[in-house]
Parts: C-alpha cells; sequence; structure tokens
C-alpha cells in the first residue's frame, strides 16, 4: 500500500482517511458524476457509529460494575456480571478492529450515563444517587481488563 491506511488494520482510521481523500477528489475534479460529499459524510458515519458503539458498551460496563459494587441485591447480580463479560467483549471487539478508536473513548460522558442508569435501578435497592462516586471510580484498563471485578459486594468469579 502507499501509507494509506488499511481497511483491515483500523476500520475507524479508514472511514476518516476515505472520507478526507473523496473531499480531494471532489475539489480535483468537479465534473465527476460522484456525489464526493455525501459519499464523505456517509463513510464518515460508518466510523462516528462505530465510536459511538464502543462508548455505549464502556457506559453498560459501567453501570453495571456500580450495581455490582453497590447493590446488596443478590438475585440480578448473575445478569449485571453477564451483561459486564458481554460489553466488555463489544468493546474490545471494536478497539481489535480500529486501535484508533481509543482517542474516540469519552470516559467522563460514558460514566455520567452510567451513573444516571445505575442511581435509577439502585434507588430500588434504597440506595441514594449520592452514595454513588462523583467521578468514575474504574480505570479504562480496569473496565476492559476481563480478569477484573470491583472488591464490593459482588460473587468473585
Amino acid at each position: 500500500m502507499d501509507g494509506r491506511i488499511g481497511y483491515d488494520d483500523d476500520f475507524y482510521a479508514w472511514t476518516q482517511e476515505q472520507a478526507r481523500l473523496l473531499r480531494e477528489a471532489a475539489s480535483e475534479r468537479s465534473n465527476s458524476p460522484i456525489d464526493h460529499e455525501n459519499l464523505a459524510e456517509e463513510i464518515e458515519g460508518m466510523g462516528r457509529s462505530d465510536a459511538r458503539a464502543l462508548n455505549s458498551a464502556l457506559m453498560r460496563v459501567i453501570e453495571h460494575l456500580l450495581k455490582l459494587d453497590h447493590s446488596p441485591a443478590a438475585a440480578p447480580r448473575a445478569g449485571w456480571r453477564s451483561s459486564v463479560i458481554n460489553h466488555r467483549i463489544e468493546a474490545l471487539e471494536q478497539l481489535e478492529t480500529s486501535p484508533s478508536l481509543r482517542n474516540r473513548i469519552e470516559l467522563e460522558r460514558a460514566y455520567r450515563n452510567a451513573l444516571r442508569l445505575a442511581a435509577d435501578g439502585l434507588a430500588r435497592d434504597g440506595i441514594a444517587p449520592h452514595a454513588l462516586p462523583a467521578e468514575c471510580p474504574y480505570t479504562l484498563g480496569q473496565l476492559l481488563d476481563h480478569d477484573w471485578w470491583p472488591a464490593g459486594r459482588q460473587d468473585q468469579p
């Protein structure tokens, strides 16, 4: 290849590069029947969709780790653990196919949204929202580590 990013090497970076190249081609070949700008936007959108999916998976990991860490309820624990495992897999697969998505992780935003969801669910267990940490207590490494679980009330694997 000529220094360009490969589709199979980093999908997100490839979408951004292809969109840029389409826009460059549009400015050089104004008579081309190809709708360069809309194609560029669609390709960029594919990359943004992957970034949203990654951040959504991280939000779910955080939500259910918070519930495992703070809820006294026994019945939903297996479901929360399963959700953490599934969403870790999703996040790791996104990062495997698009390593540059690591730069698009919005951990603070994912935590804010996860906190809202966890607080709503934990309120049913009598846990007040202010009992939850104001800032994310988990590192990105912990969120993605299949073997890491918080030292709270959850059963260990």
